[in-house]
């Protein structure tokens, strides 16, 4: 069955990948129109992850399975994808086994288990561990249900704070708050976790997750090949959860070679290490080209007061529009060509903010988050205008100074043409201002619970659902 299991894989792998006007389409709209661009993402890694889920479940024989009722009803396999579509999977059931009395040491064998993280740590995917009913039901053998989805709830309020550009230093506090809120609750059951990094390929990107132990079984011995993850087979590489330089300086640096992983043969192998204190200092990232956007959009904790937030939005987005339109009328008078640079340089982005910014906030619950950061999206992209505005005043008044006067009045309309830096600097601070009031809303939208970020661990799991 390897040999038909490799088969599988290569045929997963041809009809995950990208064709080459989907990566063309996406460029482009990366230049044009940054918004669009990640919609278009979303798009279509949604059909891709749909037509996995049709070839997997339709299509595919399933000739790799050893059950011949797995094959024969096509119920052996099942594709599925995190909601923010960053990681897809495919779970393998167990078939023609269901009545054997050894399923309990059979399902030990499982762990340790890799779970790889959501999510690539960016202001629109922060990282986040998604938990299924099959993976819930599967480690509801050792955590009963309700201590597990409230780990994962406190665990995801952590990382959603979490910025690749900043991993280092940004990992200490979800550190902390595993070795201080997650482990000693999750110790009683017998279960330990801990951060752990997976590079799936020789590409040099690697994934963040969490390592789960099971029983007397430590850390120091995770060497062995018996370790299991649901990772990301089947799905572009370049979509992974986490990008990052080669971690080959990381493994170097562990002072226990105990420390470094590897899974059953099934897929190539995957290779990993720990997240701790010691290791963490020698994990690798790299800075994309939109790093000084980070220090206007991040995501942030939630502040509560979600009515009177929104009706602050609501008005900065009119004053906004307000401030937009004479900021247009004022350069229209000075040049038509600046007009127009300042209007399309980028399109779409100076004016696209208000009709998103309605639509976030007054559309229904399930996509409100999403919407709003669109509408982060558009405002930011909007600050290129105002620096092309900005570039054209200078040019156009710093040459103007040096021609000669011609009228009487000459004092006053330069006294006047002085002031034109004013309304693109007045719009550039509500937009700054409207950052933040976003990322304030959307940190309320995704995190309703204020007990996730309980400093007291006893308060934290007091607040745990009963059912």
């Amino acid at each position: 069955y390897e040999d038909a299991f490799n088969r599988f894989i290569d045929e997963i792998n041809s009809v995950a990948a990208y064709d080459w006007w989907e990566g063309s389409v996406h460029s482009i709209l990366s230049v044009v129109a940054y918004p669009c661009a990640w919609s278009w993402k979303q798009w279509r890694r949604r059909k891709k992850v749909h037509r996995l889920q049709e070839y997997v479940k339709s299509e595919y024989d399933h000739s790799c399975l050893r059950s011949c009722r797995s094959r024969a009803l096509y119920k052996g396999m099942k594709v599925g994808a995190t909601p923010d579509l960053m990681v897809a999977y495919i779970d393998f059931f167990l078939g023609g086994d269901e009545k054997r009395v050894d399923m309990v040491s059979i399902i030990q064998k499982r762990f340790p288990m890799c779970i790889i993280f959501g999510g690539d740590g960016s202001y629109m995917s922060p990282y986040n561990l998604h938990s299924d009913t099959l993976l819930t039901n599967l480690l509801g053998q050792h955590i009963p249900p309700t201590v597990w989805n409230r780990l994962i709830a406190g665990l995801n309020a952590q990382l959603r704070t979490v910025r690749h550009g900043s991993i280092r230093s940004a990992l200490v506090p979800v550190l902390d708050w595993i070795a201080s809120h997650g482990n000693p609750q999750l110790e009683f059951h017998g279960v330990k976790i801990e951060l752990g990094w997976f590079q799936a390929t020789a590409s040099g990107y690697y994934q963040l997750g969490i390592v789960v132990v099971v029983g007397d079984l430590t850390f120091h011995n995770l060497h062995q090949p018996d370790l299991s993850d649901r990772s990301n087979d089947g799905y572009p590489r370049n979509d992974a959860a986490s990008a990052g330089k080669n971690p080959k300086l990381l493994q170097q640096s562990w002072p226990y070679p105990s420390h470094a992983l590897s899974r059953k043969k099934i897929t190539g192998g995957i290779n990993g290490g720990l997240i701790n204190d010691a290791t963490l200092r020698s994990l690798e990232f790299k800075r994309d080209f939109l790093f000084p956007l980070s220090l206007l959009l991040h995501n942030t904790r939630p502040v509560g007061r979600q009515d009177s937030l929104q009706l602050l939005i609501t008005m900065m987005l009119l004053a906004d529009l307000s401030v937009t339109l004479l900021t247009l009328l004022q350069f229209y008078w000075i040049s038509l060509g600046i007009f127009l640079a300042v209007l399309l340089i980028l399109p779409l982005s100076l004016l696209s903010p208000f009709p998103a910014g309605l639509n976030a906030l007054f559309s229904k619950e399930p996509r409100r988050a999403s919407l709003a950061r669109i509408y982060s999206l558009w405002n930011a992209t909007s600050l290129s205008n105002i620096a092309v505005a900005f570039i054209c005043g200078i040019i156009h008044y710093g040459f103007s100074s040096f021609l000669p006067p011609d009228k009487e009045n000459t004092w006053n309309t330069r006294s006047e043409d002085n002031k034109w830096w004013l309304l693109p600097t007045i719009l550039l601070i509500f937009k700054s201002i409207q950052a933040r009031f976003v990322d304030w809303h959307i940190a309320n939208l995704e995190v309703q619970d204020f007990s996730l970020f309980c400093p007291d661990p006893d308060a934290f799991w007091a607040h745990e659902p009963t059912a």
